[in-house]
């Protein structure tokens, strides 16, 4: 009992001990909110990475299908062909020969598709492995958890592969902070994680399914956009700048670019870092695309179609 009226002094002041319970009933009411608060944040995320995970299984269970069914196809013809040759005899006719040389002909086409099916499935595997490292903790960003650097590298590595074998197109958008060093600043660093966390979160729910958030380094952020042309990209950008302008007291500027034959990874993200310079130097909470040859500024009025 001394004991909690010990605790009811509140640090030596000797409150009255119903001004003390209501200040120990006030201090819990805040840490309980906080608490909620942070465990409502960390719901959200895990549900939307419990939802990115499903998919993720789910199209990796389609790819496994089609192939499984297809090799059962295959292996059936395959059976029956050696069967038959195993029925023939140096002293059969010309013409079952020729019958079998037909039939080896006519296995070839289907066994090319499947070579081609299995060398699909292969890239469209190796692009679910790299959405499923998205869910590892040694490809996030530990103060933001979207992708870090190296999980960046895998996601393009990936997506350059594609658009080589297959034409398939994609694009990105750096997006940088507008004066991020003045929150540092004059808020503190803490407000300037938050102000990171919160950008993070916000690009992350705004996206597509198919959409990669990452962390490129200090307050730049690149989203991927697989399956994405020029003109997806620059609509998806300048909703997004937008959504952080109406969500938050922070911009951000962006910088757009769509992936190339020649390109590599440097030069891609080189062009979409030209871009964001230039909306920079254009007043800010702006986004820019680069077209391969000239650089020009959205106007926000763009991000009102529907993409």
């Amino acid at each position: 009992m001394q004991n909690l009226f010990g605790l009811l002094d509140i640090w030596n002041f000797r409150f009255p001990l119903p001004v003390a319970l209501a200040i120990m009933a006030t201090i819990g009411y805040l840490v309980g909110r906080r608490g909620r608060k942070l465990s409502n944040e960390l719901v959200q995320r895990s549900k939307r990475e419990l939802q990115h995970a499903k998919s993720v299984a789910a199209e990796l269970e389609n790819i496994v299908w089609g192939i499984r069914k297809s090799l059962a196809k295959h292996h059936a013809s395959v059976t029956r062909f050696k069967d038959r040759i195993g029925k023939l005899h140096d002293d059969q006719q010309e013409s079952h020969w020729k019958n079998l040389c037909r039939e080896a002909e006519d296995m070839l086409k289907p066994t090319m598709q499947l070579a081609a099916q299995i060398a699909d499935a292969y890239d469209k595997i190796r692009q679910q492995s790299s959405h499923l490292m998205t869910i590892t903790e040694v490809r996030s960003d530990p103060l933001t958890n979207v992708k870090n650097r190296r999980g960046l590298d895998d996601v393009l590595q990936t997506q350059f592969a594609l658009m080589n074998r297959y034409d398939t197109p994609f694009s990105l958008v750096i997006f940088d902070i507008d004066h991020f060093k003045d929150v540092n600043d004059v808020q503190g660093h803490l407000q300037g994680d938050r102000a990171l966390q919160d950008i993070a979160r916000l690009l992350d729910e705004q996206v597509r399914e198919t959409d990669i958030v990452a962390r490129y380094g200090g307050d730049e952020f690149i989203v991927v956009m697989p399956h994405t042309d020029l003109d997806g990209a620059r609509v998806l950008s300048e909703r997004l700048r937008s959504n952080i302008q109406e969500n938050m007291s922070i911009t951000v500027s962006g910088g757009v670019a769509s992936a190339m034959q020649e390109d590599t990874q440097d030069t891609l993200i080189a062009r979409a870092d030209s871009a964001l310079y230039h909306a920079k130097t254009s007043g800010r909470n702006c986004v820019s695309l680069h077209d391969g040859t000239q650089i020009t500024i959205l106007a926000p009025q763009e991000s009102l179609s529907e993409f």
